[in-house]
């Protein structure tokens, strides 16, 4: 119905326009002639100031077949006429976009983050040209240097820059809040500043001459401190007693002055008396510090060949210190017997036994472990029973004890079969054994009177009325 509407239209022309003949995408029912189209079907909206602007001013000469949405194919001319930066020559990119909106063409702003060096501190305040000289923005450096070359050369705190050989990387002291307040961590340089080292030391006490290139051989404490290693005579002169040169053994970084020697790093900690009342110099003599030994005997010989209760020299003690001593007090001395063959139980282990009485003459070398080594007079003088006489044997723990000596107690294995608590012998031997002299005679018939045993006996064939016989039947009593 509309073909000579459509064919007839001059604003703008829809035939040249190469318009779509699809007229509902302006028109609408209720009025021909106010025609609107949306723009956003074309794949570009329009935003900001392109939603007011007139169609003729995109659409130069009635043409509505344009492809390009690029802002440049409209801003050219805006771009080739710009000099505030020049954008033509400085080679910037023809994407208005990056600095332009369709809000405001002016004024423009660029995101410096998208350069790869976002923009803090003072140089998100600081003006364009003072970094871009001579609208220079091809610049390709983000080194600090690039821009503060001068203040390096010209810089003198807190030395001269140049002249003591820092390096060009002024991130390493100042920042980008505020250039005069540059700051150093030393701990970057492989030697963090401690105690009075950060607090109190100026930078020239330890960079001499300004000499900032110190290296890694330069951390050692003597590299500075070499004059106080040479002139220390507390707590001896550390030349003379061979002092190690490695101050931070004995020093710190809080107080030069009250250094402290850790001894357990010489494999001999010192404990008991030796930490809390011995001076250096008691094992240290004539400040000899170069001590190779850790034996008690290097400082306590004399101790031991003066010592007579006991004698340790005649005894044959052996020189182990600390097998009777300790740090806690040397004049204490304990000896533990388990550590021998012979541990000491019962009596033995009492007050009452000293060492003197086993040990006669001294004799801590030679002593047999068997009982009658000591207790042989004890064997021989026994009359009850005689063990002499008995030809028992040596071996006193059969019967005896540690505990006490006295009373003594055969074990029943070694009663045979006949139980040593029978009738009213009660465990007393010489009941049964009445020579003292042969345990080998027995006696029955002391406490079996004849005349009952006959009573008991009519008709056992092989009867006969003596002890031998009635032990022959009688065995286990």
């Amino acid at each position: 119905c509309h073909l000579k509407d459509f064919q007839g239209t001059t604003n703008p022309n829809h035939v040249s326009g190469n318009f779509s003949q699809t007229c509902q995408q302006c028109h609408n029912t209720v009025s021909w002639a106010g025609a609107t189209f949306d723009h956003s079907t074309t794949g570009f909206p329009l935003t900001g100031a392109h939603a007011t602007v007139q169609c003729s001013q995109c659409h130069i000469n009635g043409n509505y077949n344009l492809t390009n949405t690029a802002c440049v194919s409209c801003h050219l001319k805006d771009f080739q006429g710009s000099t505030n930066p020049n954008h033509v020559q400085q080679g910037f990119a023809q994407t208005c976009q990056t600095c332009h909106t369709t809000s405001a063409w002016q004024p423009a702003t660029f995101d410096h983050s998208q350069s790869g060096f976002p923009l803090t501190g003072a140089h998100a305040t600081t003006q364009c040209s003072q970094c871009h000289i001579n609208n220079n923005y091809n610049i390709t450096s983000t080194t600090c240097v690039s821009c503060h070359l001068n203040d390096y050369n010209t810089a003198t705190t807190p030395i001269n820059h140049i002249q003591s050989g820092f390096p060009t990387t002024c991130q390493n002291c100042h920042d980008t809040v505020l250039w005069t307040d540059g700051k150093f961590d030393h701990s970057t340089t492989g030697w963090p500043l401690t105690g009075f080292h950060l607090t109190s030391t100026q930078c020239a006490q330890c960079h001499v001459n300004n000499n900032y290139n110190l290296t890694s051989a330069n951390t050692v404490c003597s590299s500075c401190h070499m004059n106080d290693y040479t002139t220390a005579t507390s707590p001896v002169n550390h030349v003379a007693a061979g002092f190690p040169t490695s101050c931070d053994l004995c020093h710190d970084t809080a107080l030069w002055t009250d250094g402290k020697f850790d001894h357990s790093t010489t494999g001999w900690p010192l404990t008991g008396f030796h930490l809390t009342s011995t001076q250096c110099s008691q094992c240290h003599v004539n400040n000899n510090y170069k001590l190779t030994s850790t034996a008690c005997s290097t400082c306590h010989l004399n101790d031991y060949n003066g010592t007579n209760n006991p004698n340790h020299a005649s005894a044959g003690f052996p020189q182990t210190c600390d097998l009777c001593h300790d740090t806690t007090v040397w004049t204490d001395a304990t000896f533990n017997h388990n550590n021998t063959p012979f541990p000491l139980t019962g009596y033995h282990a009492t007050s009452a036994v000293t060492c003197a009485m086993c040990h006669v003459n001294n004799n801590y070398t030679t002593l047999p472990t068997i009982c009658s080594g000591c207790h042989m007079t004890d064997y021989n003088g026994t009359n009850n029973p005689n063990h002499t006489a008995a030809g028992w044997p040596t071996t006193c723990n059969t019967c005896h004890t540690t505990t006490a000596w006295i009373p003594a107690t055969l074990p029943t294995q070694y009663h045979t079969f006949f139980p040593v608590t029978h009738g009213n012998a009660n465990g007393v031997c010489t009941t049964c054994h009445q020579n003292a002299n042969d345990f080998s005679v027995f006696q029955c018939t002391n406490c079996h009177a004849k005349t009952q045993t006959d009573s008991n006996h009519q008709g056992v064939t092989g009867y006969v009325y003596n002890s031998t016989n009635c032990y022959q039947c009688h065995k286990s009593g």
